[in-house]
């Protein structure tokens, strides 16, 4: 079963470097998986964060899908994240160090089915790091017109 559902996180690579990636899953609704599977989510403001011990996935939207009021989900809940502990040990050890953050990178639908998260632990860029980002991709951009 191959998908082509894959919803990118393009804001973190600007605003961050990203330093170790995981990939997890995610618990949603009916109406949610639908709606992924419709391109209807948006993760440009979404970040992660613990709460007692579980990770949560904050500020996704996934729009309501249908129009039946029954199985209308809340677009930018919070939902939680599927890993295990070892991973949930060392990000919360990473996480101690200043400046550092958990964000979202990518939403697939993995061969099973199943909808997977991908989240990268993260530190900010500075004003400069980001300047430098933007010079080294219009150089990319030039070159490619190049050849």
């Amino acid at each position: 079963m191959s998908s082509s559902i894959d919803v990118k996180n393009r804001k973190a690579g600007f605003d961050y470097h990203l330093l170790d990636t995981f990939e997890c899953g995610i618990v949603l609704m009916g109406s949610e998986i639908k709606s992924i599977r419709n391109n209807g989510a948006t993760m440009g403001e979404a970040y992660c964060a613990f709460v007692g011990g579980d990770l949560l996935v904050r500020g996704m939207q996934i729009n309501p899908w249908g129009t039946n009021p029954h199985y209308v989900h809340e677009p930018k809940r919070d939902r939680k994240l599927l890993l295990h502990h070892k991973e949930l040990d060392k990000l919360k050890r990473k996480l101690r160090d200043t400046g550092m953050t958990i964000v979202p990178v990518r939403l697939f639908i993995a061969k099973n089915g199943f909808a997977k998260l991908e989240i990268a632990l993260a530190k900010g860029k500075k004003t400069y790091d980001k300047r430098d980002s933007l010079k080294a991709k219009d150089v990319q951009r030039d070159l490619d017109r190049q050849d």
